[in-house]
């Protein structure tokens, strides 16, 4: 009994520590940061978290300033915080980010480090009112990719990147012009994203807002994005190596979102191989000339399944497209269809409203038809209509299409 009390004992004050060490702030003015918008800050920022972590854990702040940054790598029990009016803004040299083992567009290869990367880590937060701003502006003025002293060509840094991570928290923060993706959550679990702001000037290439790769229990909530690409991807791997890897993302809710400019709303793909299942979309605006709210894109070289995913309770407020299904997308250089094609199926629009300039299109591959989609209480005024091409079990009962001069809805091998 005795023993058992001691080692409760021991439990409580473990505990006890772990809250003190996780109380403690390390501002990196103290580490010879400043934040003057010229000061290359990546080793003064590092050794701020490099000691916060040694020290048991805490927090690393980043007060009011612009603090310019190269690669940053937090570590064990470290949280990350910006003060309100805090600016983490990336170098533009492509020295200052090195080459990491990632995932770059689906497949597993070294590939340029994020300029905030959270890699095999476990219950930290990276939260405030500050902003991350990737400087991605310079970097498309100056080209799409640079050229080291070595001379070899590599990518621009995407934002935050968290790979192989779990209980995580992203919260708060303004993120702004990425070179590349923004925020990037690879192989990690339970990851919650609440209140984000993300914007890109629609001249950056790729500036995706958030990309969920292979990833389980992913919570985005009351996020405003606007960027030039799609605003949240949800991918798996693509063609050989994403079916080697063959690591599903699962169990998403995007909840409570806005969702202005952008080529896609919340897409499923194009990177499918691993599959993409149990998503809902819920609650959301769409407006600003977003190009398609509800994004379905594959190849016949990803194969996949993406199946059970519902889009409920949305408005769409003058968008090009409402729904886009496009399995043979963006094909330039393709490979070789893979053994079993990409498959689509089992997908519920409900109660989604609002106005579009075409209702959009559902475009199957004729080996794999999209199967089980279901339209319940939808209505959307547009110009023109719906056009369906290799579907089956197409349930349009519950649309509504208004405005359109002309067919609604044009059917070719649909079954």
């Amino acid at each position: 009994m005795k023993k058992g009390i001691v080692l409760a004992c021991l439990l409580l004050i473990s505990l006890h520590l772990t809250g003190i060490a996780k109380d403690k702030q390390y501002n990196i003015l103290d580490f010879g940061a400043k934040g003057d918008g010229q000061t290359l800050n990546t080793v003064a920022i590092q050794n701020a978290i490099d000691k916060c972590s040694k020290d048991g854990g805490g927090s690393v702040v980043v007060p009011s300033g612009t603090f310019i940054s190269g690669s940053l790598f937090l570590k064990a029990d470290v949280d990350l915080f910006l003060q309100n009016g805090a600016v983490l803004k990336g170098s533009i040299n492509p020295e200052d980010y090195p080459q990491v083992n990632t995932r770059w567009e689906g497949e597993e290869k070294k590939w340029t480090a994020c300029l905030l990367n959270a890699i095999d880590l476990s219950n930290f937060k990276i939260s405030g009112k500050g902003t991350i701003d990737g400087s991605g502006d310079l970097w498309t003025a100056r080209g799409r990719s640079q050229t080291q002293t070595t001379g070899v060509r590599f990518g621009r840094p995407r934002l935050i990147g968290i790979q192989n991570c779990k209980n995580v928290l992203v919260e708060g923060l303004h993120l702004n012009n990425q070179a590349s993706w923004g925020l990037f959550v690879l192989y990690s679990n339970n990851v919650k994203i609440n209140n984000l702001k993300i914007t890109a000037e629609h001249n950056i290439p790729s500036s995706d807002g958030i990309d969920i790769d292979s990833s389980k229990d992913i919570l985005i909530r009351g996020c405003d994005i606007d960027v030039n690409d799609d605003c949240i991807s949800i991918k798996s791997g693509k063609d050989e190596d994403g079916l080697r890897v063959n690591r599903p993302s699962e169990d998403i809710l995007i909840e409570k979102c806005r969702f202005g400019y952008g080529h896609g709303g919340v897409a499923m793909g194009s990177e499918t191989s691993g599959g993409i299942r149990n998503v809902v979309v819920r609650n959301c605006l769409f407006e600003a000339g977003n190009w398609a709210p509800i994004r379905f894109k594959s190849q016949p070289s990803r194969g996949g399944v993406v199946e059970n995913i519902t889009y409920k309770n949305l408005v769409i407020r003058d968008t090009r497209q409402a729904v886009e299904f496009n399995m043979a997308w963006r094909m330039v250089n393709p490979k070789p269809a893979a053994k079993v094609l990409p498959v689509v199926r089992n997908v519920r629009i409900i109660n989604v409203k609002g106005t579009a300039r075409s209702v959009g299109n559902m475009k199957g591959l004729e080996g794999s038809p999209i199967e089980g989609i279901t339209f319940k209480n939808c209505e959307v005024s547009a110009q023109r209509g719906l056009t369906i091409e290799h579907a089956r079990n197409v349930d349009l009962r519950g649309l509504v299409i208004k405005g359109v001069i002309g067919e609604k809805i044009t059917k070719n091998n649909v079954q």
